[in-house]
C-alpha cells in the first residue's frame, strides 16, 4: 500500500525544492486543487511575484532594475484552455498550450523541448495538467530531466483520484551545487482542508529565506467555480 505523505513535513525537511507541482482532489471530494510555488537563490530569481493573467498566473520582476535575465525566470506559469487547466514551471506552458490547440496530446507537446540550458543545474522542467469531465476530473505530470547528453522524459497519469490525495513533483531534491534533479515519481501527498489551510500550510512550510511566490487555486467539480490564492514575499 502506498504512503501518503504529509506536504508541510516534505516542505520543512528540504530547504531548497525549487519550483513544485501539487496536484490532487480535495479532502472534502468536491474540489479540484492545484498548486504551484517557486523559489530563488540569486537576486534574479528572488526578484519576483505571482501576478493574474486571464484565468492563469504569470511571473512578473518585483523590481524591474534588478532583473538581470528575464530568459527562465518571468513565464505563464498557469493557463486555462477550455475544459484543461496547464501548470508548469517555465514557457513551456505556452508550448503546451499552443501544439493541444492543434490537436497534439500532452506528452506530444512536450516531446518538443528539454530540460533547461542553465548549467551546471540544468533545471528539469516539470508540467502538469487537469482535464476537467462530468463532476470529476483527471490529470497528468511530467518531469524532463538531463542523463548526459540525453533528455530523459517521465510521464504520469492519474485518474479519478480519491478524496484527499495528491502528487507533488519538484525540480530539487535537495539544496546543493550543483543543484541534484529531483527523482522518482511524483510523491503521494495528503491534501488538506479547505483553500485558505490548504495554502498557508504549503507557504509555512516553504524555507523562509528561499522562498518566493505560492498559487493555489481549487476548482468545484460541479459548479466549475474556483477560488485561486496568491502569495508573494516581496509584497
Amino acid at each position: 500500500m502506498e504512503i501518503i505523505m504529509k506536504i508541510d513535513a516534505i516542505l520543512k525537511a528540504n530547504s531548497y525544492p525549487g519550483r513544485g507541482i501539487i496536484i490532487g482532489r480535495s479532502a472534502a471530494s468536491d474540489c479540484a486543487v492545484a498548486a504551484y510555488f517557486i523559489m530563488g537563490r540569486s537576486e534574479n530569481s528572488r526578484n519576483r511575484v505571482f501576478k493574474e493573467n486571464g484565468g492563469g498566473i504569470r511571473t512578473a520582476a518585483f523590481d524591474e532594475s534588478k532583473m538581470s535575465d528575464p530568459s527562465l525566470v518571468i513565464y505563464n506559469a498557469v493557463r486555462v484552455m477550455g475544459s484543461k487547466l496547464v501548470v508548469t514551471n517555465g514557457d513551456q506552458t505556452d508550448t503546451v498550450c499552443a501544439l493541444m490547440d492543434q490537436q497534439l496530446t500532452f506528452e506530444q507537446a512536450l516531446r518538443t523541448r528539454e530540460y533547461e540550458p542553465d548549467a551546471p543545474n540544468f533545471t528539469p522542467r516539470i508540467s502538469g495538467i487537469l482535464h476537467f469531465a462530468e463532476n470529476n476530473f483527471n490529470y497528468a505530470m511530467s518531469i524532463l530531466k538531463k542523463d548526459g547528453d540525453s533528455c530523459l522524459r517521465y510521464n504520469f497519469a492519474y485518474n479519478n483520484p480519491a478524496a484527499g490525495d495528491g502528487r507533488f513533483i519538484h525540480t530539487y531534491k535537495s539544496d546543493g551545487d550543483p543543484l541534484p534533479s529531483f527523482e522518482g515519481e511524483p510523491v503521494a501527498v495528503e491534501i488538506a482542508g479547505g483553500i485558505d489551510e490548504f495554502t498557508e500550510l504549503i507557504w509555512n512550510a516553504l524555507n523562509e529565506e528561499n522562498k518566493v511566490s505560492l498559487w493555489t487555486r481549487f476548482v468545484n467539480l460541479k459548479t466549475g467555480d474556483y477560488e485561486s490564492r496568491i502569495l508573494n514575499k516581496l509584497e
